[in-house]
């Protein structure tokens, strides 16, 4: 596991990954629990399994959970244990993952999810030590580190009441951030070769070799809302879809090919009352978190009383007729309209990926980039 998942095979030569990577170097060995904090597809959970590898703790068990895919009534009974006659169906004693990870790390994914009744036990193993398995009478010695991970500002929460300070405060002892894709864009032929050559390896049939100069001009210049894992699946889209040996802007996400940029907000239409506006981004917005009110007004860096006057306040503006500052347009389409994007494995060469310098200018650079990438 240390050869497969050291620090070294990351991938990125950029300031903003070599500085994660001297990090997670510096405080593998530091038996305190780690934060990791990064967009959704930044690869924490790499990063996470990277520290695990880098200790002491390297030969003991790695232990995952996501926090955010266990409802509440069972997550205690997964973290903590539980013993036989608990709770209805607990037929025999489940040490729970704090002793599963003995010896090794346990990683919480998601811990911005975890409710909050059960983050005041997590403080309590922090500090002691030790875990009390559902039923049980006396408390049980573990001996785990603790690495967590989220995409939510942890810091907003405790102001918001969903997640405790004091133990904020007890996991943010050292913490890694990850850049999105975006702001590290000059590593993506790199990264780009990388899941290429993982994809053949899985699709051994597929004739796809490359992408051409328009494809990869696309995918150097694409948003990647979804980070690493979004470049990774487009990748594997590609040499599925690719009839030739290299894929063209035709094998890519619409919206890649398109060249849509998720940043950019688009206006058309007649001109309505910003309120409306509002409303309708809200609604947007509500949609791209499956209805999760917290974490969309999370994201938009508001409070739930904000964020349901926003809901709220578009509804008697889309029953009254438009006034004449407000022209109605039979094929007009909402006000606000936005691109969306769609979501990791050993390091393997691709044709004849080179690192780059970096992104000077907008076209020449590019060009660069994909000769490197081609191999011209």
């Amino acid at each position: 596991m240390k050869q497969r998942f050291s620090a070294t095979n990351l991938i990125g030569d950029t300031p903003a990954i070599r500085a994660v990577i001297d990090i997670i170097e510096r405080v593998a060995d530091a038996d305190v629990p780690v934060l990791i904090t990064g967009e959704t597809g930044t690869g924490k959970g790499i990063v996470g399994r990277a520290l695990h590898a880098e200790s002491g703790r390297s030969g003991a068990p790695f232990v995952q959970v996501n926090c955010a895919a266990i409802p509440e009534t069972l997550l205690e009974s997964e973290l903590f244990g539980h013993v036989r006659g608990a709770f209805t169906g607990a037929t025999a004693d489940r040490p729970g993952l704090f002793a599963e990870a003995k010896g090794g790390t346990l990683f919480l994914d998601e811990i911005g999810e975890m409710p909050v009744g059960l983050q005041s036990k997590l403080l309590h193993v922090l500090e002691s030590g030790s875990v009390r398995p559902v039923g049980a009478t006396r408390e049980r010695a573990v001996n785990a580190r603790i690495v967590a991970a989220t995409n939510r500002d942890l810091k907003e929460a405790v102001r918001d009441g969903s997640f405790r300070e004091d133990l904020l405060y007890r996991l943010d002892v050292v913490t890694i951030s990850l850049p999105a894709l975006r702001h590290h864009r000059e590593d993506i032929p790199a990264i780009l070769g990388h899941f290429l050559e993982l994809a053949r390896e899985h699709h051994p049939r597929s004739p796809m070799r490359g992408f051409t100069v328009g494809a990869l001009r696309l995918l150097l210049t694409y948003y990647w809302p979804g980070n690493v894992r979004e470049l990774a699946h487009t990748v594997e889209r590609a040499v599925l879809l690719a009839r030739e040996p290299e894929a063209g802007p035709e094998d890519l996400p619409p919206e890649i090919e398109r060249g849509g940029h998720p940043s950019d907000l688009e206006f058309r239409g007649g001109v309505v009352p910003f309120r409306e506006v509002q409303h309708r981004y809200a609604r947007w917005a509500l949609s791209q978190f499956g209805g999760q009110r917290g974490r969309t007004a999370d994201q938009l860096g508001i409070d739930g009383k904000t964020l349901a006057k926003w809901l709220s306040d578009g509804s008697s503006s889309e029953r009254r007729a438009p006034t004449a500052a407000e022209p109605r347009s039979a094929n007009s389409p909402s006000a606000v309209e936005r691109e969306r994007g769609g979501g990791a494995g050993d390091e393997g060469p691709m044709l004849a990926v080179e690192r780059t310098e970096g992104l000077e200018g907008p076209r020449t650079t590019h060009d660069r980039q994909i000769s490197k990438v081609r191999g011209d």
